[in-house]
């Protein structure tokens, strides 16, 4: 099985975003793999030197051959922490590695931000987005058959799509 990086882009520690992605995950690739909540590296972004725990990071998300990206959508769009984050890459680093992008929101008028505003900015890491982008409304994540209900439907549309060594 090939590298499996969950990147969630949630400013707060242990949040729904977080586990929204890493059961996304688990129901569309078996497994969340490294999961890299950027919450804790928040602070360290933007230090004057490098910051060992950012390196090692960014280097997991660089070497994944499938990223889960995630975060909730604020402002009709995603965090300025995961662009941020994102944006520590150099260019193409994604190219050749297959990305989900997949948003948490309030309500469903912020649905296509996954595929208007989400989908291009990995596309433009160089990353493969085989399908279309998860859209999740936070009154889904309260029942997790709700959740369920959403994910099955998104983990089988990626039959076919990625790797197969994933």
């Amino acid at each position: 099985m090939g590298s499996i990086v969950t990147l969630v882009g949630n400013p707060r520690g242990g949040s729904r975003t977080l586990a929204v992605a890493v059961a996304a995950a688990e129901a569309a690739l078996g497994s969340a793999g490294d999961v890299v909540d950027l919450a804790g590296l928040a602070p360290h972004l933007f230090a004057p030197q490098p910051v060992a725990a950012v390196e090692v990071a960014l280097d997991l998300v660089k070497d994944a051959d499938v990223l889960v990206v995630a975060s909730p959508t604020y402002k009709g769009t995603y965090t300025g922490l995961l662009k941020a984050f994102l944006d520590r890459l150099p260019p193409r680093a994604l190219a050749g590695k297959h990305a989900l992008p997949l948003l948490v929101m309030g309500g469903a008028q912020h649905a296509l931000a996954v595929e208007v505003h989400f989908r291009p900015l990995l596309v433009e890491l160089g990353a493969i987005v085989p399908t279309p982008g998860l859209a999740v409304l936070e009154s889904q994540i309260a029942e997790l058959r709700d959740l369920d209900a959403v994910l099955k439907p998104w983990a089988g549309q990626l039959a076919g799509q990625l790797p197969a060594r994933v």
